[in-house]
C-alpha cells in the first residue's frame, strides 16, 4: 500500500505522536471529530501498535497550532490517511522507543519488549516506561514507512469491540459543543441576514438605545451583526433591529423549473473515462450496437438537499492585540484558516483555528460561514470572547446544499441479455464551494458574509472537478462490467441555490440511477435483479457482498402480501473504497406512502478497526439516505428559502425507521478503507427498486413522496 499522503507535509514522528510526561501517549490528527467517531479509530491503531492499553493514549483536538495539516475531513478518508500515516508513525515510534531503549541498557535492540508503555529488557528483566526513553527529548526523527506494523494474525484491540474515551460524556452530557463554550466577561453575538442571495441592505439603525438593550450593532455593507452580554436580551433586540432593516431585494430568486433548467443552462462538459474526467471537449456517445436487442433510457432527478444538522452552527472568536483565535466546528482548520485570513487581510500565521464538536455536518454545512461572522464580530469588538450562534431560520436558508441532479442513462441489451453498450450523463451545479485560499480571492468567494461586507469578494465560479470519482462524477462509472461505455458530466450554470459538498457527493444520484436502471435492465430481460447484477459483476468481493445481502433477507423466498416488496442496492464508494450493498423490505399503502419494515446491509471496507464504528456508520448512511429518498427537498419562492423549520423540511423521524441489520465482512490482509458515506447510495437505490416491485410505478425524482409517485405515474 502506498504510503497516507497525509506524510507528505507531516514527515516527522512528532507531527503525529507525542509522549507525555506520566508516559502516556498524545496523538495529533489534522482530521476532525464530526460524529463518525474518527478518534477512536485513530487510538485504536495507536495502542495496536505500541501494544498499550487503550485508555493510555490520548487524542488531541485538531488545532493549526500543533495538528498536521491534512485539509479536510472529507471522503471518507480519515482511515486511510490520518489512520495509515499514524500506523507508521506508531510503528516508527515503536521502532525509536526500543532503540533508546537498547542504548539505555547497553543491548541490542532485539533483545527490548514493548509492552504496556514499558520496554524491558528480555535478558535482566529490567525496564524504563516511555518517558524515561524519550528523557524529554522529541523523537526527531521522519516517520519510516516501510518500519514493520503488527501482523494481521497478531492484532489484539484492532478490530475488537472497545468503549470510546469520549462515550461517556456524550451520554452523560457532560461533552462540551461548540455552542456550550463560555468565558468570563463573553459576549453573545447574532447575525440578520438578507431576505434571500440577492438582497443588499438600504438602510439600518447604528443603534439600539431606544430598546433599552445593552447592544452593539456592526453594519458593513450588507452584513449586519449585533453583540450583547446577555443572550436572551440579545435574541429580542436582533427581533427588533431586522425590523427596521430596509432591502433592496432586486428580481429574487428565480422559481422557474428547475430540473428543466438543469438541462437547458450553459454547462462546461467533460467526458470521464475510468472515473476520471478528460480535457477537451465532450465526446458524443456512439450509437447502440447494430446487434442491439433491446435499448432503453432513462431519467433519474433529485433535489436541492439539506445537511440539515440538528444544531444550527456556530462558532467562537477572540480578537487580541492583533491576534485572532477561532473555535469551529470546521471540517477543515487549515483551510479555513487560510480563507478568513484571506478575507481579512490578515496574516494566516496570526489566525488560530481549534476545532470543537458541533451539530453533525455531514459536509459542507454553515460551520464556516458562522466562523467568519464570529471574527467580523469579534474584530470590532477587541479583548472579549464572542459566541456566535444562527437561528434554525438562518441554518436551513443559507446553509450550502446539495445541487439539485439530473441522471440521463441509455443501456442496450444483447439477445442474452447483456449489457453491450452503457451511456451515462451526469447534470448539477458544483459540489466544491468550500473555503480555501488561492490566486483571485477564492477563499473569500466562497464564505458568506464575505459576499456581504462593503468590499465583497467577487462572486465564486466553479469550474469542473477534474480528480477522479469527484463531484457530480462520483460513482457514475459503474462497477460492472460492460463491454462499452460512455460516461460524461456537466457542470451547470445559472442555477439558483447556493451549493456545495454533503455526504457522498455525486454518488448518492448516480448510484440511485444506475441501480434503478439496472433493475429496469433485468426486467427487460426478464432475468431475476439479483442474478442480473451477477451476471455483469466481475469483482469477488463486491458479489460476495451482494450474495450475502440477498441471502440474509431470503431474496425471493418470501410471500409478501400485495404492496410489499424487497428492493436492492449495490455499489463501491468512488468504486475505490467500501462495498456495500442494501436490501430493504417496504410497504407502499393505498395513499402512497412509503413504509420501511427492514434493512439490511453488508459491507466490505477491508481490516475493520472499529467494529462498532463502522456498523454505525452503515446504519448511519442507511437513516440519512431513507430521508433523502423519501421526504427531504429543499422549496423556494422569489423572495428566499421557505424551507425554514422541520415543518416544512420534513427528515426522517425515529417513527419512520426499519429494523436494521448489519453485516460486516472483516478483512485484516487488506488495508482499511473508507466507509462512512459507502451504504448511502445502495439503499437510495433499494428503496427505489422496491417501490417499482411494490407498486409498478418506477420512482425518478427523489423524494418519493405520494405526489411525486402519482406524477411519475401519470407521465409513465
Amino acid at each position: 500500500m502506498k504510503p497516507s499522503p497525509s506524510l507528505n507535509d507531516a514527515p516527522l514522528v512528532d507531527n503525529w505522536i507525542q509522549v507525555s510526561a506520566d508516559g502516556k501517549v498524545e496523538i495529533s490528527t489534522g482530521k476532525v471529530e464530526i460524529g463518525q467517531h474518527i478518534g477512536h479509530s485513530l487510538q485504536l491503531i495507536v495502542a495496536e501498535e505500541l501494544n498499550l492499553p487503550l485508555d493510555r493514549v490520548q487524542l488531541r483536538s485538531a488545532d493549526t497550532a500543533h495538528s498536521p495539516d491534512e485539509g479536510y475531513t472529507s471522503g471518507s478518508n480519515s482511515v486511510q490517511h490520518s489512520g495509515e500515516a499514524l500506523r507508521a508513525a506508531a510503528a516508527s515510534a515503536r521502532s525509536i522507543l526500543s532503540a533508546r531503549a537498547a542504548v539505555h541498557f547497553g543491548v541490542t535492540a532485539e533483545l527490548i519488549d514493548c509492552t504496556d508503555g514499558w520496554l524491558r529488557n528480555r535478558g535482566t528483566n529490567e525496564a524504563i516506561n516511555f518517558a524515561e526513553a524519550m528523557a524529554g527529548e522529541p523523537f526527531n526523527e521522519r516517520v519510516d514507512t516501510l518500519a514493520a506494523t503488527v501482523a494481521s494474525t497478531e492484532l489484539r484491540q484492532v478490530g475488537q469491540p472497545a468503549i470510546a474515551q469520549d462515550m461517556a460524556g456524550i451520554v452523560s452530557g457532560h461533552t462540551r459543543f461548540v455552542h456550550d463554550l463560555q468565558w468570563p466577561g463573553m459576549l453573545h453575538a447574532r447575525v440578520v441576514r438578507p431576505p434571500h442571495y440577492h438582497a443588499r441592505l438600504k438602510r439600518a439603525p447604528t443603534s439600539l438605545a431606544a430598546s433599552n438593550v445593552d447592544c452593539s450593532v456592526l453594519v458593513d455593507g450588507s452584513f449586519v451583526a449585533v453583540t450583547g452580554a446577555d443572550e436572551y436580551s440579545l435574541v429580542r433586540a436582533v427581533e427588533k433591529l431586522a425590523a427596521k432593516l430596509e432591502w433592496e431585494e432586486g428580481g429574487g430568486l428565480a422559481t422557474d423549473d428547475v430540473f428543466e433548467r438543469l438541462y437547458d443552462a450553459p454547462r462546461q462538459s467533460r467526458s470521464v473515462v475510468d472515473g476520471t474526467p478528460v480535457a477537451g471537449p465532450v465526446r458524443a456517445h456512439p450509437q447502440p450496437p447494430t446487434n442491439a436487442h433491446t435499448t432503453l433510457s432513462a431519467q433519474f432527478e433529485r433535489p436541492y438537499q439539506m445537511h440539515a444538522s440538528i444544531g444550527p452552527s456556530a462558532a467562537a472568536a477572540l480578537y487580541m492585540d492583533g491576534q485572532l483565535t477561532l473555535w469551529s466546528a470546521t471540517q477543515g482548520i487549515f483551510p479555513l484558516r487560510g480563507a478568513i485570513a484571506e478575507t481579512l487581510a490578515m496574516d494566516e500565521a496570526k489566525v488560530r483555528v481549534i476545532h470543537v464538536p458541533g451539530a453533525g455536518c455531514y459536509g459542507h454545512n454553515g460551520a464556516d460561514d458562522a466562523a467568519l461572522d464570529a471574527a467580523l464580530a469579534a474584530r470590532a469588538n477587541q479583548g472579549r470572547h464572542i459566541l456566535l450562534k444562527w437561528t434554525r431560520a438562518q441554518e436551513h436558508a443559507w446553509e450550502p446544499y446539495a445541487p439539485c441532479m439530473g441522471v440521463k442513462l441509455r443501456a442496450s441489451l444483447d439477445a442474452g441479455g447483456q449489457i453491450i453498450d452503457w451511456c451515462h450523463d451526469s447534470f448539477g451545479d458544483t459540489h466544491r464551494a468550500r473555503p480555501r485560499t488561492g490566486p483571485g480571492g477564492v477563499g473569500p468567494a466562497r464564505l458568506l458574509a464575505a459576499r456581504h461586507i462593503g468590499a465583497p469578494a467577487s462572486a465564486y465560479v466553479p469550474t469542473p472537478n477534474m480528480a477522479r470519482h469527484a463531484g457530480n462524477h462520483r460513482n457514475a462509472d459503474p462497477l460492472y462490467a460492460f463491454t462499452q461505455r460512455s460516461i460524461s458530466k456537466h457542470l451547470v450554470s445559472g442555477l439558483p441555490l447556493r451549493t456545495s459538498a454533503m455526504r457522498t457527493l455525486g454518488a448518492f444520484a448516480n448510484v440511485f440511477a444506475i441501480e434503478s436502471f439496472m433493475d429496469e435492465l433485468a426486467s427487460a430481460a426478464g432475468m431475476d435483479a439479483v442474478k442480473f447484477r451477477l451476471q455483469h459483476l466481475q469483482d469477488k468481493r463486491a458479489r460476495e457482498v451482494l450474495e450475502r445481502v440477498a441471502a440474509n433477507a431470503g431474496w425471493n423466498t418470501s410471500n409478501l402480501p400485495v404492496g410489499e416488496a424487497l428492493g436492492i442496492g449495490i455499489a463501491q464508494y468512488k468504486n475505490a473504497q467500501a462495498y456495500a450493498a442494501a436490501c430493504i423490505h417496504l410497504q407502499v399503502d393505498d395513499a402512497g406512502q412509503t413504509h420501511l419494515k427492514h434493512a439490511w446491509l453488508v459491507a466490505d471496507a477491508g481490516r475493520v478497526v472499529d467494529p462498532d464504528g463502522l456498523a454505525t456508520q452503515m446504519e448511519g448512511g442507511l437513516i440519512q439516505a431513507t430521508s433523502w429518498a423519501l421526504y427531504e427537498a429543499v422549496e423556494h419562492d422569489e423572495r428566499g428559502i421557505t424551507s425554514l423549520d422541520w415543518d416544512s423540511y420534513r427528515i426522517a423521524r425515529f417513527s419512520d425507521l426499519p429494523r436494521i441489520e448489519v453485516e460486516l465482512i472483516d478483512r485484516p490482509e487488506q488495508p482499511s478503507v473508507g466507509a462512512g458515506e459507502a451504504s448511502s447510495g445502495p439503499v437510495g437505490a433499494a428503496i427505489a427498486n422496491a417501490i417499482a416491485r411494490a407498486t409498478g410505478v418506477r420512482p425518478r425524482r427523489m423524494p418519493f413522496t405520494p405526489d411525486n409517485l402519482r406524477a411519475q405515474a401519470l407521465r409513465e
